[in-house]
């Protein structure tokens, strides 16, 4: 029992030892392949190591040799610029050295001047036989005769002046008694009557086959009317300023007596300058009434026009004057700017005398014409703010309101019918206005006929027919009127010689 367990014991140990034995040799076969693996790893890193080497190193060699091709290029560059640059100096140079030689030659040129003028000016004093100083002092006093003429004309002018002024004054002072103890009345009025020394001169007026009274008619945009009345001719026009031109230039042919086409054109051509003239005069008497200065010659002329216009049957000019009065006393009460109110108060109605040349409100219209002739911005704000349609924002502006209500509001002081037959008439006419080829156009006989003028080079006959046609049709189409209107469109062709 002892002795087989002995045997398996041997038996066991023999074995362990053979299993340690096979044990080691295969760890020492695993660590031989181990270290094998790591060398052929060593070798395959170190060729990889070897050839980023040498990549990087031609990479570098690469950089290298760009950089050294940048630097020669702008070694070039630098070197060309210097060459220009180089260049640049020596034409500076050769300008500087050119424009010395230059001066130089001025400075000859001028001494070359002096001399010359030198030798002249002894050749005029030996030819005039009188010195430098002599004859500066003979120009003074022929200068001082000149300026003592003109001093005498001028003193003459300023004395003519001062008595046509004195003149201006006394009727001035005469008028003011005379308003004292006259009242304003307010009237309605469409017609001029004109007195005639004899009824014979009615058909030299007419004309034959009517021509002198077509003439007048055609030059003055007024329907003359020769009835049965004795001793008068009647113009109508709702045009006050063409009635006083007619009335003017009828009274200038009637006391000439040479009554014709040609005479006509002439005298109405005479008849508006003289009415120019007596507009320029209101103006500036409405200006010195007032106590308004500053205001431009054309406004001046706008103002004037203002004495032949109505509004309502009230006068405009007066209208404004009296505004002004009112307004100077409002704004010094409130302490208002009174220069900017009575200015504005006076030309706050300026509009009405282009209205019907231009559309558009009255007050926008004078307001445009305030800015246009250089007036200060509170007076064209004030001139366009009388009314409701634009708002007040100053104190002046509403000065000029209060005063516009009150001038108007007073008893008496308008009408209505007036200013609703003035406006249909002005319709009327800027409506035939608007075509082309038109050179006048009137409204006569109360707005029951518009005489249109056309130009011949323009409107043919066929053109003419057409165009009285139209006009009918837009007269129908756009304004509302009573009764008939006559469209009569007017082609004329004129041939003129002189025999010489």
């Amino acid at each position: 029992m002892f002795a087989a367990f002995l045997i398996g014991g041997g038996a066991v140990v023999g074995y362990t030892q053979y299993s340690t034995k096979r044990r080691g040799k295969s760890a020492v076969d695993q660590a031989g392949k181990i270290v094998e693996e790591a060398r052929v790893a060593a070798k395959e890193l170190t060729l990889e190591a070897k050839t980023e080497a040498l990549r990087v190193a031609e990479a570098a060699k690469r950089d290298e040799k760009e950089r050294r091709q940048q630097i020669t290029q702008t070694e070039q560059q630098l070197l060309q610029r210097q060459s220009n640059l180089d260049q640049k100096l020596e034409d500076l140079d050769r300008r500087s050295d050119k424009l010395r030689k230059h001066e130089v030659d001025l400075d000859n040129l001028k001494e070359e001047l002096r001399e010359i003028r030198g030798k002249q000016q002894t050749n005029l004093e030996k030819i005039a036989g009188l010195s430098k100083d002599e004859a500066k002092d003979k120009l003074i006093k022929m200068t001082e005769r000149d300026i003592k003429g003109d001093l005498v004309k001028l003193v003459q002018k300023l004395q003519n002046e001062a008595k046509e002024e004195a003149e201006d004054n006394a009727k001035m002072i005469i008028v003011s008694a005379m308003e004292r103890m006259a009242s304003d009345q307010t009237t309605e009025r469409t017609i001029t009557t004109v007195p005639l020394p004899s009824d014979e001169l009615k058909g030299r007026v007419i004309g034959k086959e009517g021509r002198n009274i077509q003439a007048l008619e055609r030059a003055t945009g007024v329907d003359v009317i020769i009835d049965e009345t004795p001793g008068a001719i009647v113009l109508s026009s709702f045009d006050p300023m063409r009635r006083q031109i007619a009335r003017v230039a009828l009274e200038k042919l009637l006391a000439d007596g040479r009554i014709h086409p040609a005479r006509i054109e002439e005298v109405v051509e005479k008849a508006k300058s003289e009415i120019d003239r007596t507009v320029k005069e209101a103006g500036e008497k409405a200006l010195k009434e007032t106590g308004v200065v500053g205001v431009p010659t054309e406004m001046v002329k706008l103002l004037g026009q203002l004495k032949y216009r109505t509004s309502f049957s009230q006068n405009v000019l007066k209208h404004s004057v009296e505004m002004a009065n009112l307004a100077g006393m409002i704004a010094s009460d409130i302490g208002a700017d009174v220069r900017i109110a009575k200015t504005a108060t006076l030309l706050h109605d300026i509009g009405k005398a282009v209205t019907h040349e231009i559309e558009g409100g009255h007050h926008h219209i004078g307001a445009e014409l305030a800015q246009k002739y250089g007036m200060e911005d509170a007076i064209v704000h004030a001139i366009e703010a009388h009314h409701d349609d634009v708002e007040a924002t100053t104190p002046e502006a509403l000065v000029v309101r209060v005063c516009d209500a009150l001038s108007a509001g007073r008893p008496g002081a308008r009408g209505d019918t007036l200013e609703n037959y003035a406006k249909r008439m002005t319709e009327l006419e800027n409506l035939a206005n608007a075509f082309p080829g038109v050179t006048k156009c009137y409204a006569i006989s109360a707005g029951r006929e518009i005489r249109i003028i056309v130009q011949p080079e323009r409107v043919d006959d066929l053109q003419a027919i057409q165009m009285a046609r139209d006009i009918a049709t837009k007269v129908e189409a756009t304004l509302k009127y009573p009764g008939v209107i006559k469209v009569n469109v007017i082609r004329e062709t004129r041939a003129v010689e002189f025999a010489k």
